[in-house]
C-alpha cells in the first residue's frame, strides 16, 4: 500500500526518484578522514545534491547528478540527517526545500577537488577510492572549473571511467564479486 501511494505520489509530481541502495558505508574507519569531517562533507554534499534538485525542478540531469551526491554522502555517514532526509523525501515525490548552504556550487567543487588529491597523495585503497569520486563529481559540479575538468580527466585516462553503481548500488556491487 506504501509502495502504490510513493507510486501514486511521484505520478502527481512528475518524477521518479531511484533511491541509492545504501546500507552501511563501504568506507570503513582505514578512510583518512575523521569522523566529524565525514560528517560535514556528508551534511554538504546532501544539501547541495537537495538543492540543486529542487531548484531545477527534479529535471532529470539534477536528479541523476543528485543520486550521486547523496549516495557518497550516505557513504560517508550512513545516518547523516540532512541525506537521509532528502533521500525519504525524493523517494515519496517530494522535493525538498532549498536550504542556506556553506558553500556555493563552485566553491564546494573546488573544496572536494582539493581534499581529493590530499586523499590521492595519502594513499591507501580507501583513500583512492573517494578521492576519484570526489575529483569527477567537483569536474561535473563545475565544468568551468579547469583544474577539476582537467584531474578528472586525467584520472579517466589512467583509471578508466569512475564506478559510480560501487556506492550507489554497493549490494550488486557485492553479488557480482
Amino acid at each position: 500500500m506504501a509502495t502504490l501511494f510513493a507510486a501514486e505520489q511521484n505520478a502527481a509530481t512528475g518524477f521518479v526518484w531511484e533511491a541509492p541502495k545504501v546500507g552501511g558505508s563501504v568506507f570503513s574507519h582505514e578512510l583518512g578522514m575523521l569522523d566529524a569531517e565525514r560528517e560535514e562533507y556528508a551534511t554538504n554534499l546532501a544539501t547541495v545534491a537537495a538543492n540543486r534538485i529542487a531548484l531545477a525542478k527534479a529535471s532529470p540531469a539534477s536528479l541523476a547528478e543528485g543520486r550521486k551526491m547523496l549516495a557518497l554522502a550516505l557513504q560517508l555517514s550512513p545516518r547523516n540527517r540532512r541525506a537521509v532526509v532528502a533521500n525519504f523525501q525524493l523517494s515519496k515525490g517530494v522535493l525538498p526545500e532549498v536550504m542556506e548552504s556553506n558553500y556555493s556550487a563552485p566553491v564546494f567543487a573546488r573544496l572536494i577537488l582539493t581534499r581529493g588529491q590530499l586523499l590521492e597523495k595519502q594513499g591507501g585503497e580507501e583513500n583512492q577510492k573517494l578521492a576519484r569520486f570526489f575529483i569527477q563529481l567537483s569536474a561535473e559540479m563545475d565544468p568551468k572549473n579547469e583544474d577539476a575538468v582537467y584531474a578528472s580527466e586525467i584520472q579517466r585516462l589512467d583509471r578508466g571511467p569512475v564506478d559510480w553503481a560501487e556506492i550507489t548500488e554497493p549490494a550488486k556491487k557485492q553479488e557480482e564479486k
